[in-house]
């Protein structure tokens, strides 16, 4: 696919143009931006009283609490900032799927959800990063600010293809330790890996106190297992091959794979990481606009 095709059609464009996608929780910023900040400074959202210290700007004085109590009171306010957001795109060989129904392969996909989150992050005045992995980090680049930043994250997307197995466990836990900063973490990837190792990672960076997002990315063939016909199955991450009727195999698959699914939801859950489902076959515009509405709702962790 040309370039265009690949990462932010025009009508999809037009449909993320304007989302505001917040923090859930307070991270950390050195400019204003549109996240709450841990720290107290003088902006548009009240936060408390404190007293009244010499030295302090008298425009901050809350008169009103002076006339009920005779005492001297400073306004304080929660600091807008911006955050550093850590985009991570799985490019394991699982991600190179695509069935004849689906527009798009899962790489191609996460390569323009990725884009389409770059592009909002950064109009918004927020550092947005990006990571490469399989079964290790393959490439990071450091989260800054500025639309050129956009072209840097497109251009670095564009040099990988799918190759290698999944190994989430030590990359979620090598960009918790980069990752300093609290900031926002969103995880791109299909998840056929070992979930007790994504557990481990997704509890490190909430340990570390990131906003963690994990849109689980699959195919929709993935999901029915609607194979008409006799097939012979070969494992995309060194697996064996096996031929299958899939008449017989159809109901245990799905039964196994919605268990899988579930057991990563469950995962994101208790660990407090925001989980959504996607499959290929659905514009990756409306999804975010979706789940942004969601967020909006549901209010700050």
């Amino acid at each position: 696919m040309g370039y265009s095709a690949s990462f932010l059609e025009p009508q999809v464009l037009a449909g993320i143009n304007g989302l505001v996608l917040r923090a859930r929780g307070i991270v950390e910023g050195h400019v204003t931006g549109l996240h709450r900040s841990p720290f107290h400074g003088f902006s548009v959202e009240f936060a408390e009283h404190r007293e009244y210290s010499p030295g302090d700007d008298l425009r901050y004085v809350d008169w009103k609490v002076f006339g009920r109590t005779d005492k001297f009171y400073i306004k304080q306010f929660e600091q807008e900032t911006n955050l550093s957001c850590y985009l991570l795109v799985d490019s394991s060989e699982s991600m190179k799927f695509q069935s004849k129904g689906s527009p798009l392969s899962k790489w191609a996909y996460a390569q323009c959800a990725a884009a389409a989150l770059a592009y909002i992050l950064l109009n918004q005045q927020d550092r947005v990063g990006l990571t490469i992995f399989s079964e290790k980090v393959l490439t990071h680049l450091k989260p800054e600010a500025g639309m050129p930043q956009w072209s840097n994250i497109i251009s670095v997307l564009e040099q990988f293809q799918p190759l290698g197995k999944t190994g989430l466990g030590g990359v979620l836990s090598e960009i918790a330790e980069r990752a300093k900063q609290r900031g926002m973490v969103i995880l791109l990837s299909d998840f056929f890996t070992d979930l007790s190792e994504v557990e481990k990672g997704l509890k490190h960076l909430k340990f570390q106190r990131h906003d963690v997002i994990v849109f689980q990315i699959v195919d929709r063939q993935e999901v029915t297992f609607d194979i008409e016909k006799p097939v012979v199955l070969r494992g995309l991450e060194g697996g064996a091959t096996l031929a299958v009727d899939p008449a017989w195999l159809r109901r245990a698959y799905q039964t196994r794979f919605r268990q899988f699914c579930l057991q990563l939801q469950k995962i994101c859950h208790d660990s407090g990481v925001d989980y959504v489902f996607v499959e290929t076959i659905n514009r990756f515009d409306k999804v975010l606009r979706e789940f942004v509405s969601f967020r909006a709702r549901c209010g700050r962790r």
